[in-house]
């Protein structure tokens, strides 16, 4: 391990993670609010459209950065001699930065569905901090270092291959095949301000946490085989079940 590939295992490291805590909090907080918080300049027809294009640009982007044209474009974003063991880095900073585009340009609408307000705003408080609770804990069970972007500069600073982990198979991974899709989708739909931009981000990214898990789990068949198989043909995919 020389001294520039520690430099830059370092620096990735410091820029993924403070884009990610960034992008998560704007998230929580926007959805808190119902998306009325963006710097976004438009209103009426042409907000809307603008809207839509940044709901659709993360979901669009997030799947075609894991195809083979988009990995290659990860490992080549990085310096040389570093883009493959920096690609878990790469994409979660790649995540980020979608993130913080989409909740800091949103351009409000204003116009509210529900008052935020008394005893239900409480319990969609409530739900919303149970949604997270659960998304973090199946960011947990899927190996965090991956989902954060740890497991890319990290392998790079210790000179090792990045450590890339086994199908997981346990914890919320036990109950139904795609618990980190469920817990996003768990996220918007329990967001206690309803709004038009709500619903519209919902309307979106809520078919992506439905339909964006078949193309991974396309990739698992794949990489896993006959055990991906035998896993997908006892555990749900998407509602998760009760009992083992």
């Amino acid at each position: 391990m020389n001294l520039r590939e520690r430099s830059i295992a370092v620096t990735a490291g410091l820029l993924c993670h403070t884009l990610f805590v960034a992008a998560v909090g704007s998230m929580a907080w926007s959805l808190l609010h119902g998306l009325q918080t963006g710097l976004g300049p438009f209103t009426g027809t042409t907000a809307t459209i603008a809207n839509l294009l940044l709901a659709a640009q993360f979901p669009l982007i997030h799947s075609w950065l894991l195809s083979r044209r988009g990995r290659r474009l990860l490992t080549g974003v990085a310096p040389a001699g570093t883009g493959k063991t920096l690609q878990p880095t790469t994409y979660a900073i790649s995540a980020s930065l979608q993130l913080l585009l989409t909740f800091w340009a949103w351009s409000p609408s204003g116009v509210e569905l529900l008052p935020h307000a008394g005893t239900p705003h409480w319990l969609h408080l409530a739900a919303f901090a149970a949604a997270w609770v659960f998304l973090q804990k199946a960011l947990l069970d899927a190996g965090l270092g991956l989902q954060s972007g740890f497991a890319g500069w990290w392998a790079l600073l210790r000179g090792r291959p990045v450590a890339w982990g086994e199908m997981p198979t346990r914890g919320l991974f036990a109950r139904c095949r795609q618990p980190i899709y469920l817990g996003f989708f768990l996220v918007l739909l329990t967001t206690p301000h309803w709004t038009i931009d709500w619903l519209l981000l919902l309307a979106v990214w809520g078919s992506y946490c439905l339909v964006g898990p078949l193309l991974k789990e396309a990739r698992w068949e794949v990489l896993f085989g006959a055990r991906f198989q035998t896993y997908k043909d006892t555990v749900p995919y998407f509602v998760p079940r009760m009992r083992r």
